[in-house]
């Protein structure tokens, strides 16, 4: 029965993924759908396919979804990267339709606002003119629709997302998109096996642009004038294996490891390969009586040439801290955005909030 269930959906993936590749896809194509959220996954190191159990999954793995110990649970989240200039937000909700299944909404948005616009710095004559400064953004957006299903398999749940995509570069460019996620999550004792398939068949984004106002310094500087076209997100497939235990009667753990397995030819992680690479990373979460957790990562490993051509081995380490008081849970990490030597530390914190507990 497993089988029947997983081979049509493998094959799909599969298939998929080799069948966009014959097309135009860039590489890290809506990569600010990698970035994750909330700040306990960010403390793991993005270690949170298997273990997630909250609103938060409709984003990790939507499967999950029918774990919320609420009838409706609301998530936010806010980051800012690169000194405050740029801005990474989240915002989500998830509610219990019946004991068997669940439903998601989340916002997601990476963007930098108040660009100034000096198109029109120096008027007609020659004038510096401050007054004619505008300014713009340049933001991502993401909206997700999640559903999640209890499977008549023991332990067994699936689930998936509908997403639309919003890109904007102010008033020069735009882009729409739209894709799927596939997700499952399988527990079994103490372990957990979580799978999610992102862009299963490829997200596509159509591009249009407004190159008006540019054409006469694209001449003059010799670029060319961009053009309306089709850009693809090619598959994406993230596996994690979670295990639970108890250290004593008041401290509880849990380790995960995951594997990001991306399509899109050889990207700079430990596993290096083309058309498939693969990025690991390990998490871990210790709490006391459910009430206070310290959390752990390590992701992002690389090698990275030296001035010398060697390659140094770079990871990047996280931490974090969060208690849960009653139906509010505060979370936080301290995430380096950059490799270990660069210290590029980013504060994020996330809160999720409770109503309505389901009495078992």
């Amino acid at each position: 029965m497993k089988l029947k269930l997983f081979i049509p959906v493998f094959l799909l993936f599969v298939s998929m993924s080799f069948l966009s590749q014959g097309q135009s896809a860039p590489k890290y194509s809506n990569e600010f759908l990698s970035i994750g959220v909330s700040a306990r996954s960010m403390a793991m190191a993005n270690s949170s396919i298997a273990s997630v159990n909250d609103v938060t999954a409709a984003y990790w793995n939507p499967s999950a979804l029918t774990l919320i110990p609420w009838d409706l649970e609301l998530g936010v989240m806010h980051a800012e990267y690169f000194a405050g200039i740029a801005g990474y937000d989240y915002l989500g909700g998830a509610a219990k339709l019946n004991e068997s299944s669940a439903f998601g909404v989340s916002i997601i948005r990476f963007g930098v606002d108040d660009i100034p616009n000096t198109l029109e710095l120096i008027d007609n004559e020659g004038n510096i003119r401050y007054d004619r400064i505008k300014s713009f953004s340049v933001a991502d957006w993401a909206f997700l629709f999640s559903y999640a299903k209890v499977s008549k398999i023991e332990g067994l749940r699936y689930g998936g997302n509908v997403k639309i995509i919003r890109r904007i570069a102010g008033d020069f460019a735009g882009a729409w998109g739209f894709g799927f996620d596939l997700s499952a999550r399988y527990e079994k004792g103490n372990w957990i096996f979580g799978a999610m398939g992102r862009d299963i068949t490829s997200t596509f984004n159509a591009w249009s642009f407004n190159t008006s106002e540019l054409e006469e310094v694209f001449i003059l500087t010799g670029n060319e004038i961009p053009e309306n076209s089709m850009e693809i997100t090619l598959p994406k497939l993230l596996l994690g294996t979670a295990y639970k235990f108890n250290i004593s009667e008041k401290f509880s753990g849990l380790a995960e490891a995951d594997l990001d397995l991306t399509f899109d030819g050889k990207r700079n992680v430990l596993v290096k390969g083309d058309p498939i690479s693969i990025d690991p990373h390990l998490g871990f979460e210790i709490g006391f009586k459910d009430i206070l957790f310290f959390r752990g990562g390590f992701g992002n490993f690389q090698q990275v040439p030296d001035y010398d051509n060697n390659n140094d081995f770079t990871f990047q380490p996280n931490i974090g801290l969060g208690i849960k008081i009653k139906r509010l849970a505060i979370d936080y990490a301290l995430t380096d955005i950059g490799d270990q030597s660069i210290a590029l530390y980013s504060n994020v914190f996330s809160l999720r909030y409770g109503l309505n507990k389901v009495e078992k």
